[in-house]
């Protein structure tokens, strides 16, 4: 099964520089929890969804595969 989730996620956060740890201390998770996303292993809770697209200022749309932007 194709993750685009995590690959989009992985996308963002190497585009702007961001790295796993800062990441999740900006949205208030676990340091492994990113690379358990970015690698399919798991999946983002709503609230972890959409405090993802807030911190990125992109839609949950987007990091979910159903729209390009």
């Amino acid at each position: 099964m194709e993750n685009i989730f995590g690959e989009r996620l992985k996308e963002l956060r190497r585009e702007r520089g961001v790295g796993q740890v800062e990441l999740a201390k900006g949205i208030g998770v676990s340091n492994g929890i990113i690379s358990l996303w970015e690698h399919g292993l798991r999946e983002p809770t709503l609230n972890n969804l959409v405090a993802i697209a807030k911190y990125f200022g992109v839609s949950a749309d987007y990091l979910v595969g159903l729209s390009d932007y």
